[in-house]
């Protein structure tokens, strides 16, 4: 396996583990509008630790993500954000869900 396609596998690892997506509520976009509901889509990796963090943030930098800040979810686990639309599919469709990638995408358009 080629460095690129393990770090593809350990993301995609990750991800399944106990990653998950943040989506728009477009309802909630509707009713108040776009200035005061700024929540957008974002994938979030959970670490057990700050050296697993460390290392995702670096998988995540070595397949060409740009990394939001992480934060402490509780005294025991990280959250590393991959923000925007379109970093988010891509994320989906490299680790292997591109169905997800194009529901996101489809629910984005029609705004459901």
């Amino acid at each position: 396996m080629s460095e690129r396609g393990s770090v593809v596998a350990r993301l995609g690892a990750l991800f399944a583990r106990n990653g998950y997506v943040r989506r728009q509520n477009h309802e909630r976009i509707a009713a108040e509008g776009r200035r005061r509901y700024k929540k957008g889509v974002e994938v979030r990796l959970t670490a057990n630790s700050e050296e697993e963090l460390e290392r995702i943030r670096g998988l995540l930098q070595a397949a060409g993500f740009t990394v939001g800040k992480a934060y402490c979810h509780s005294r025991r686990q990280f959250r590393q954000p991959v923000y925007g639309r379109r970093q988010v599919e891509r994320f989906l469709e490299l680790v292997g869900l591109p169905r997800v990638a194009e529901q996101a995408r489809r629910a984005d358009v029609s705004g459901s």
